[in-house]
């Protein structure tokens, strides 16, 4: 367990050499619950703390909250049905798991990117009308449904207002008006997705009517917010990361910084990190932890996806290292789920259902720590999960060929 550090504004800057690469992958780890900090917080806490949780069809939300707080499966999937917590599109429109709390606001961030797809119709001769006039015809029929309805059933209800878009349509991702429609009816919390089966890690969707309540705050004041939750969640980040994340104009973005307070601070590396008041306090005052703290992480892990900065999780002499021929280091997003120490990466995994294990690839060898980390993981997914899915069409037979690379590597 990390050394509880201060809250406090008064500290000077951190000299940047004092900001080695080491110290900051341990605060990230850090900031990121990872250090056993989160542990016995409940799920909604986890993603509000440690930040939204990547979805995509894979399994990435539920080793979120069994990392940290040692959730399970079946405890995130009630917290799912009681709307303790909700996979909704947010930053860029892309779909997170995330709180409660969070509902309405994230919404709010995410609602122009739910737009975006009409533009493509307009170009297509669809007016916005007809799309208006779809919105209310399907707040019509699951009004009057026995229960959630899936995009079928809703074609068969709807008949002939949802429009065929033809050849023209598939090519632009657009086969018909229906997905246009339910996508701005979620983002403005009219309607919500239902996991046909319950489960995070799949992508079959029932929807229902909801009634989420309006932000009262302006897109100003959200973005803001973002970038507060944000920088808390990284504990620093570089003006780019940031932007990669909320999507941000540079005009935005600069406004954001300005409207939470955030400070440019200087690193060993040569990086300029904006961070918050209260963490560069914390930062002067923090010690990285000096046992080992493994985790298993997936590769969508808000810890890497964040700030999309797996290189410089990697020592020095690991930056050289290939996986099937590929450069680890240069690769945007990493191409296996990682095993870290304090924020470093260590090695790489997958979970073989064949041979319902893990397979795995440490850089150094195995220490006892590590072991026994693997065997927790790999027992958690063999009985709750039963596979381990990076996204929805990841299948054992597409990550056949990484899981011979893994067990081969030395």
């Amino acid at each position: 367990m990390t050394t509880p550090v201060p809250s406090a504004t008064a500290f000077d800057l951190p000299t940047p050499e004092r900001l080695t690469p080491s110290l900051m992958r341990a605060w990230a780890w850090h900031k990121q619950g990872l250090d056993g900090s989160l542990r016995g917080a409940d799920s909604a806490e986890v993603f509000s703390q440690a930040g939204w949780a990547r979805s995509v069809g894979g399994a990435n939300p539920y080793l979120t909250l069994f990392a940290r707080a040692g959730i399970s499966r079946e405890q995130a999937d009630a917290d799912v049905l009681s709307l303790k917590i909700h996979e909704l599109p947010a930053a860029r429109g892309c779909t997170y798991v995330l709180g409660h709390n969070d509902f309405a606001w994230a919404l709010q961030i995410g609602r122009e990117a739910a737009a975006a797809p009409f533009r493509v119709l307009a170009r297509m001769g669809v007016e916005r009308g007809e799309i208006t006039l779809l919105e209310e015809q399907i707040l019509h029929a699951l009004a009057e449904a026995s229960g959630p309805l899936d995009p079928k059933q809703l074609k068969d209800e709807l008949g002939d207002s949802v429009r065929n878009l033809g050849e023209e349509g598939k090519r632009k991702g657009a086969a018909t008006t229906l997905p246009t429609a339910l996508g701005l009816l979620q983002a403005d919390g009219r309607i919500r997705r239902v996991p046909v089966n319950g489960r995070l890690d799949q992508q079959r969707y029932a929807y229902t009517l909801w009634e989420m309540p309006a932000v009262t705050l302006d897109d100003g004041s959200v973005r803001s917010l973002l970038m507060e939750r944000y920088l808390g969640w990284t504990g620093g980040a570089t003006f780019k990361q940031s932007q990669w994340f909320t999507g941000f104009t540079v005009a935005d973005s600069k406004a954001a910084f300005a409207a939470v307070g955030a400070v440019e601070v200087p690193t060993a590396a040569g990086e300029v990190l904006w961070m918050l008041p209260d963490d560069v306090g914390r930062l002067a005052a923090f010690e990285a932890p000096g046992e080992e703290q493994i985790q298993l992480l997936a590769g969508t892990d808000s810890l890497v996806l964040l700030r999309r900065n797996s290189g410089d999780m990697l020592e020095e002499r690991d930056r050289g290292k290939k996986v099937l021929d590929a450069t680890l280091a240069l690769q945007a997003d990493l191409p296996d789920h990682p095993i870290l120490d304090r924020g470093r990466i260590v090695g790489l995994w997958q979970y073989d259902p064949v041979k319902e294990r893990i397979a795995h690839w440490l850089f150094d060898g195995p220490t006892p720590a590590v072991t026994q980390r693997v065997a927790e993981v790999e027992a958690w997914i063999r009985a709750e999960l039963g596979d381990f899915r990076s996204f929805s069409l990841d299948s054992p037979a597409s990550r056949k060929s990484r899981i011979d690379f893994l067990d081969a590597a030395v």
